[in-house]
């Protein structure tokens, strides 16, 4: 077995204490406008979020952050306010800021990084927001975590998470939701290869149907989700 196989496993464990089962990434606004209503929907709607939202966005930001994290503070900061500018959803914005601090709070306590701790300190001092992908990223590369193993348990940890939401507000049997999770595999692995070096122009690269339900989630009659 490889050494970093264990770290990686506890850094993308659903059952890490960062609050991610508390975020729907605006799946929530999706289900309540009936668009999001059944096993094909949701599929769908998996798909676009990996492939046309978190490749140009958080999955690009981690694997840029991966590769900062060994140049130090300076050269994360940049990524920072460049993922901050983009987010133009309040609750996305918010909880990508919480689920990274949460991730740094459990993570220093576990593995020394220089780096890592740099960025809370910036982040304490409002010198930098704090994402969730960006501690991800240095915390991977910390943690001797190869950059492809890295990024393929990203989108995994990712489209977990949105086969939950599924599973609970559309709603899909348990065994939907796993079966949808399991042919989402070549689609990880090929975005995987296409997310290992991003490409600069295309970072954040326009999603407006994804930040309108983000925004529209904050006036939800009845909300289950924080985002």
């Amino acid at each position: 077995m490889q050494a970093y196989l264990l770290s990686l496993l506890q850094l993308t464990d659903p059952a890490l204490p960062v609050g991610g089962f508390s975020h729907s990434a605006g799946l929530e606004t999706y289900v309540q406008q009936g668009l999001v209503h059944n096993t094909a929907s949701a599929d769908a709607w998996i798909r676009n979020m990996l492939a046309a939202n978190l490749a140009y966005n958080d999955a690009a930001f981690m694997s840029l952050a991966f590769d900062a994290a060994s140049q130090g503070l300076d050269a994360l900061l940049p990524l920072d306010e460049q993922c901050t500018a983009l987010k133009t959803a309040r609750e996305l914005r918010e909880a990508s800021n919480k689920l990274g601090l949460r991730l740094i709070k459990i993570f220093r306590q576990l593995q020394p990084s220089p780096v890592a701790e740099a960025y809370e300190k910036a982040i304490r001092l409002k010198e930098a927001a704090g994402h969730y992908c960006i501690a991800f990223g240095v915390y991977a590369y910390t943690l001797g975590i190869p950059k492809s193993d890295a990024i393929s348990a990203f989108y995994y940890n990712a489209a977990a998470g949105m086969v939950t939401n599924c599973v609970k507000l559309v709603p899909l049997g348990q065994l939907d939701g796993q079966q949808l999770l399991f042919h989402l595999q070549p689609l990880i692995r090929e975005l995987t290869i296409a997310t290992l070096q991003p490409e600069p122009a295309l970072l954040g690269r326009c999603n407006a149907g994804f930040d309108i339900r983000s925004m529209q989630h904050e006036r939800l009659y009845s909300r289950l989700y924080m985002s």
